[in-house]
């Protein structure tokens, strides 16, 4: 059995590649092959942009692949939509979909676009977002640098934003949000059916999943006399409840926890106040929920 797994190229492809490095594959890709080399014999790879990935998992060319919510219903692709993976090219929050004009425009709601033109790579969504407004405007495709645009050669634009810092950059204020969107694991409806490959990419998503559920997140282990424990516990916010082990010596502890590795450098020295010794700080690369 071989796995036809789709990775995004372009813009979301480093991202992935740190992404499957965390749950364990490694991928290396060739910059003059489409077909990157994973180190599982179940899977074969092959680089295919984010925009098209709908439509070949669709069509069968691939069993599964990733891509944005966005890019499914620009190709209104018929395809299984196994899980969302929650991450972007900058972080791991959501994108936004939005319309934007010049800071200076008169442009100030989808309305005042009526007979004007709109330049944007996501057209079928922003054509039905118009649609729905009941506002007639010409919608271009645009190959990209969507954001020099306007004035000159479209009156405003929809573009993908994370940060919206791009957009500033070019002296765009946004008008409104179309559309949220975030990556996602699809699969066409025939490799969905077939046993062997959904429990592949089942296991799959689950240590995709449980690596973008550990990132940004550390573990911490201590000793603690069992007098000094409650106040120990006080100063821990945890993932769940910490694990409590015995040891050898029966008035100590051993205490393990997982939080959020921004609030370290706070919390060690309340624990350090709490008397709990030995304390150690350990990267995570997967929590499986």
């Amino acid at each position: 059995m071989k796995l036809k797994l789709g990775i995004p190229k372009g813009s979301l492809q480093e991202a992935s590649l740190q992404l499957f490095r965390r749950a364990g594959f490694e991928i290396t890709v060739n910059p003059r092959s489409y077909f990157p080399h994973i180190d599982d014999e179940q899977i074969e790879c092959m680089l295919i942009r984010a925009q098209e990935m709908a439509r070949y998992v669709e069509d069968r060319v691939l069993d599964a692949g990733l891509t944005g919510r966005d890019w499914i219903l620009e190709n209104e692709a018929d395809v299984v939509e196994v899980a969302d993976l929650v991450y972007a090219k900058q972080t791991l929050g959501k994108v936004r979909w939005v319309l934007a004009a010049p800071e200076s425009s008169p442009v100030q709601s989808v309305k005042d676009l009526e007979g004007k033109v709109v330049a944007t790579e996501l057209v079928q969504v922003t054509r039905r977002y118009l649609e729905k407004h009941g506002v007639k405007a010409k919608v271009e495709f645009s190959w990209g640098a969507t954001e020099v645009k306007p004035p000159v050669l479209a009156d405003a634009i929809v573009e993908v934003t994370e940060t919206g810092s791009s957009l500033r950059a070019n002296g765009l204020r946004i008008v409104d949000t179309i559309m949220e969107s975030n990556t996602k694991f699809i699969a066409s409806h025939a490799a969905w059916a077939d046993a062997e490959k959904r429990a592949k990419m089942e296991t799959l998503v689950m240590l995709l999943k449980s690596a973008i559920d550990a990132a940004g997140k550390v573990g911490l282990m201590m000793n603690v006399r069992r007098e000094d424990l409650d106040n120990v516990l006080r100063a821990l916010p945890a993932l769940k409840r910490p694990t409590i082990s015995h040891l050898s010596e029966p008035e100590w502890v051993a205490v393990n926890t997982v939080i959020e590795e921004k609030t370290v450098r706070e919390i060690i020295p309340r624990l350090k106040a709490a008397n709990a010794q030995g304390i150690v700080e350990y990267p995570l690369n997967k929590i499986v929920m």
